[in-house]
């Protein structure tokens, strides 16, 4: 293996390549995003530059788990799953689909990461964790990605933290991702020249959702609730705001602008946001990292109390942002 710095600049690279050529097949191909009501952007915009970093993270995991023939079934769970949930998500980016099409596809891709999950570990509680972080990550990166910078600066901050804790070929496959983030960060912020797409969101998701699911397995079972820190900042706003939009009986499958981050962005500017849930999300990968030696029980407080902060600070900025 190349050295560490070595290896994530030439991923970084080959991502800010790609997406620079990502960009110019959408600008011909008039593969736009239209501002609008449900829109938080006002001027038309290329997507799917998410490509990018899914061709360098299949490139990479690839190249990894040529190197690491003896435990296959994971990497044959994680990267035709990844390229499945890719691939519903650039079919989408094209020609939008039924939003249950793309869940049962997610589904599938969800499946075929529990069971490599299941097969490598040789317990239930791995392939349940790969499923239910599949479909959750997924649709919360989805949900997410409205705003200049903000989705591939939390998955970037997300991968970060599985990087430290993970060892082996996962581990490079975590700074792998961390490069691609950042090969495609200058094209996404401050101001966005191209956008994930659906099959970039959906991808971070699913790339995460993996790392999460291998992390479960590596980490001493009194660490891993501290695995969730990470995705504490989005899966508040993300949730909350789902489980507001189903109260009051609202479509809550389809676009709109009503999550604090675009709240927010709307008032603030894109800039300011984003990098606001970076210094949150970077306190929590801070807390995750902190306790090397930990018991079960104070994990699961130090979860509850991240989460509750987090959750109250939702509920202060929703009522502050109100319109």
């Amino acid at each position: 293996m190349p050295g560490a710095y070595v290896w994530m600049g030439l991923l970084a690279a080959g991502t800010a390549v790609a997406t620079w050529m990502a960009r110019h097949y959408a600008l011909r191909g008039n593969l736009m995003d239209q501002p609008g009501d449900r829109r938080s952007h006002t001027v038309a915009t290329p997507r799917g530059g998410g490509i990018a970093i899914v061709l360098v993270v299949l490139l990479a995991g690839s190249y990894l788990m040529a190197q690491q023939a003896s435990s296959p079934a994971l990497w044959l769970g994680f990267l035709p799953g990844l390229l499945i949930v890719a691939g519903i998500g650039w079919w989408d980016d094209h020609r939008p689909l039924s939003p249950w099409l793309r869940l049962a596809v997610q589904a599938i891709a969800a499946l075929m990461l529990a069971v490599g999950a299941g097969w490598h570990s040789g317990h239930w509680l791995p392939a349940l964790v790969a499923f239910g972080s599949v479909m959750v990550l997924v649709n919360v990166w989805n949900f997410m990605d409205g705003i200049n910078g903000l989705a591939v600066s939390q998955a970037g901050l997300a991968a970060t933290a599985y990087a430290a804790v993970l060892g082996g070929a996962w581990g490079w496959l975590a700074l792998g991702l961390v490069a691609s983030c950042l090969g495609f960060l200058p094209f996404n912020f401050p101001k966005a020249r191209i956008f994930l797409g659906d099959v970039g969101s959906g991808a971070l998701g699913f790339a995460l959702a993996g790392l999460l699911t291998v992390a479960t397995i590596d980490v001493p079972i009194a660490r891993a609730p501290l695995l969730i820190l990470p995705l504490c900042v989005f899966l508040v706003d993300a949730g909350f705001t789902l489980m507001r939009r189903i109260l009051c009986n609202e479509s809550w499958w389809t676009p709109h602008v009503t999550h604090v981050y675009q709240k927010a962005a709307r008032r603030f500017g894109h800039a300011a946001v984003t990098l606001v849930y970076a210094a949150v999300s970077a306190i929590t990968l801070a807390l995750m990292l902190a306790w090397p030696h930990i018991t079960l029980g104070q994990s699961v407080w130090v979860v509850a109390v991240a989460y509750s902060v987090v959750s109250l600070c939702w509920f202060a900025s929703r009522s502050g942002l109100r319109e």
